[in-house]
């Protein structure tokens, strides 16, 4: 049973075998022959692109959409469209205001292309239980967030100006709990809080604006009875113990990690883990062979609590 496997490594629990997950994001498009901006704004065609890939690749679960944007979009920022990647942020309502002075309200599911993207949950769902393919969905974390609302000043206010900071981030973190709801109404058994950048800060810095700001999201979720996970990018070992010290049933990381470090730290703290098939070495660039690639992620980590992905 695929998809009990991945339910199952995601809360840190023994499996027969690593399951896999591709993060196959606006690469869907590109298997279904359109352009991405076109499938992200077409429920028809987002629905159709996960699916495919989904039975392509053989999968054990995949995200709905794998897209930093919507969150972001769903509560006033303007996007800029790519026909190969995701959309870009281009206004940041509180570069220089409060959520409150700029009269941010929160997100309902008519807003931006939450409507898109429920659509697409109700015809992909049944195909993808089909497969016995996990439906994920993945939305947008606090500081990650707070940077498209705010722009590239939050990194500075988190220590300068943190009464500021504190109210953007936590607006976003109300943002993501409600995102999280949406999810778990459209079915996503498994469901991430993704926060890229959270990997550029302190710990200490981690723990007071994003470990905080992720529990309403987190409380969502497990009140809903899905399953959690916190990713993140770039090289964040000096936060991945607060990583770990999230309530969230595990968690992933990106390719810059030695794996075997983030088993044993996973392993710790009962948490399940994913990663660490290099994107950028192996599968866009060919600098390494990603069939030995695969072999080394796997052969590190083992069969507790670990899923193989992209890292």
């Amino acid at each position: 049973m695929p998809k009990q496997r991945l339910i199952d490594a995601y809360r840190g629990k023994r499996t027969d075998s690593p399951p896999w997950v591709p993060y196959a994001g606006v690469h869907c498009a590109f298997l279904i022959n359109e352009p991405a901006d076109k499938m992200l704004q077409d429920p028809d065609l987002l629905a159709k692109g996960v699916v495919n890939a989904a039975k392509r690749y053989q999968a054990d679960g995949i995200p709905l959409v794998f897209d930093l944007s919507v969150e972001a979009n769903s509560v006033g920022c303007q996007l800029k469209w790519w026909p190969d990647n995701v959309p870009s942020v281009t206004t940041h309502p509180c570069s220089d205001r409060t959520p409150t002075q700029a009269a941010l309200q929160l997100p309902t599911p008519a807003s931006g292309r939450w409507p898109v993207i429920f659509e697409a949950a109700r015809i992909a769902k049944p195909r993808l239980d089909e497969l016995d393919c996990v439906m994920m969905g993945l939305f947008c974390g606090p500081l990650t967030l707070a940077s498209h609302l705010a722009g590239v000043r939050i990194f500075t206010d988190v220590y300068k100006k943190k009464e500021f900071a504190h109210e953007v981030i936590k607006f976003a973190g109300e943002i993501g709990a409600v995102a999280a709801q949406f999810y778990a109404e459209m079915g996503c058994e498994i469901i991430a809080i993704v926060d890229p950048v959270a990997s550029q800060i302190k710990p200490e810095t981690f723990r007071e604006f994003v470990a905080t700001n992720v529990q309403p999201a987190i409380r969502v979720i497990h009140d809903a009875g899905r399953t959690s996970s916190f990713f993140i990018c770039g090289d964040c070992t000096k936060v991945l113990e607060e990583v770990c010290k999230l309530d969230t049933h595990g968690f992933a990381i990106d390719e810059q990690l030695n794996l075997l470090f983030v088993r044993d730290l996973a392993r710790k703290y009962n948490k399940g883990f994913g990663g660490n098939l290099k994107l950028t070495l192996a599968l866009s660039l060919g600098l390494l062979s990603p069939r030995e690639d695969a072999i080394v992620s796997l052969a590190a980590g083992g069969t507790i609590g670990y899923t193989f992905a992209p890292g």
